[in-house]
């Protein structure tokens, strides 16, 4: 979960009311009615600087429910390890709403750091259908989805178009362009986000996915990462590094590293989220209007993206779980929605805005986007899901770096993850 930081500032305030968001029809002004009353709402730095203004607007509505933003970094491991932290002291957490990571949902529900939402309060038939899935755990929603996200191949439509190429749809497509085409231009070819941080987890876990692997079955009880397909997958990173069209110091890039390399004109082709899109696309940036986005390639075909996102959770000890559930029908709705999009550039999570002929005219990957969300898979779900990103960033980054062939590195984190899995 990272709020990200988007061209344009303009910001439109608004106060939502609809059925639904007041429970039994009684009026937000009842503040002394069983759990009613002020919130805090804690999420990763807010970047693009859109929520306070939404949140204003629930304010104005709603006097007696009143919300205090409270913002925590904008690195989701500093924002889980500071969420968990706060969470583990109980009735002294300051947090009543928390925007959380999808991959956290199973982890902070396994802990009863969150509570269980009655399903029948939102409006999940109204989401992209795989983002209701990061919301659960063991057959219960214990979070609401927020935002989503995809991952999509961001490429040099200009550069390809002068080499009379399509954009690449299989991994040895991307190579090969990579290889031949990158160099001709003074570029290079491909990067991802390959720091030993939350990203690297989730470039690993699509080429994985990709090649028809996965890592966790059982809610992270059964480890099925030791696979001839993992085995693929691993390599096909570790390879491009080997072979050069993956530079060696894209092993430092994060997502705005790796956004930035391709916004000023140093990469050919760029894994990234939509938002990296709007900021290459706006005025200003070297590559604008140069811009093209597809899924993600994989072995004979599109590839397979891992869900990003964030889901809002209510702690399983706030001050006043009605106020909560009704925020988060609020930010769920489709008119806040629509602004989560346009003014955060964050993917919503309302089907429906996917397919708004403005929408799309405005943001032209929103096609390509709903396609990779909807055939995207969730990271590994576990309990312990933070000890397992941290192996799977350590030891996929080692075999980047040629410190261990991918073969050693499958079974090297099947040994880990199975060790994790025993602590329980």
């Amino acid at each position: 979960m990272r709020w990200i930081r988007a061209a344009g500032r303009g910001l439109l305030v608004v106060a939502v009311t609809m059925s639904g968001y007041v429970a039994s029809g009684k009026s937000s002004e009842g503040a002394h009615e069983a759990g009613r009353g002020p919130l805090t709402l804690a999420t990763a730095g807010d970047l693009t600087n859109y929520l306070g203004p939404l949140l204003e607007g629930w304010n104005r509505g709603h006097p007696g429910e009143k919300v205090t933003l409270v913002e925590l970094p904008d690195s989701a491991d500093e924002t889980h390890a500071q969420m968990a932290t706060d969470l583990r002291s109980g009735d002294r957490s300051r947090f009543d709403v928390l925007n959380i990571d999808v991959a956290w949902t199973s982890e902070f529900a396994a802990a009863g750091w969150i509570a269980p939402l009655p399903r029948g309060r939102f409006p999940l038939d109204s989401f992209l259908s795989p983002v209701v899935d990061t919301a659960t755990y063991d057959g219960r929603l214990y979070a609401v989805p927020y935002v989503t996200n995809a991952g999509l191949l961001l490429y040099r439509k200009d550069i390809l178009a002068k080499e009379g190429l399509a954009p690449p749809r299989t991994w040895a497509e991307l190579e090969q362009q990579a290889k031949t085409v990158a160099p001709k231009y003074g570029l290079d070819g491909y990067a991802g986000q390959f720091l030993p941080y939350e990203g690297l987890t989730v470039n690993a876990a699509e080429a994985v996915y990709s090649a028809g692997g996965t890592i966790l079955g059982d809610e992270g009880e059964r480890v099925t990462v030791d696979s001839a397909a993992a085995r693929r997958g691993i390599d096909f990173l570790a390879g491009g590094v080997r072979e050069g069209w993956i530079p060696k110091k894209a092993l430092a890039y994060k997502e705005q590293e790796s956004k930035q390399a391709f916004q000023d004109g140093r990469l050919l082709f760029l894994r990234n989220w939509p938002y990296a899109y709007v900021g290459a696309a706006a005025e200003g940036s070297a590559v604008a209007g140069k811009v093209g986005t597809v899924p993600l390639p994989g072995p004979d075909g599109p590839g397979a993206s891992v869900l990003g996102g964030s889901n809002l959770a209510v702690n399983a000890q706030a001050r006043h779980p009605d106020s909560a559930a009704r925020l988060i029908a609020y930010l769920t709705s489709e008119p806040v929605q629509r602004q989560v999009l346009t003014q955060g550039a964050l993917p919503p999570v309302r089907a429906a805005l996917y397919r708004d002929p403005a929408l799309v005219r405005r943001f032209p990957y929103l096609p390509t986007l709903r396609a990779g969300v909807l055939a995207a898979a969730p990271r590994p779900k576990s309990p312990r899901y933070d000890q397992v990103s941290l192996a799977v960033q350590a030891v996929v980054h080692d075999a980047m770096a040629g410190n261990q062939t991918p073969e050693a590195a499958v079974r090297r984190l099947a040994r880990e993850l199975a060790a994790i899995s025993r602590r329980g």
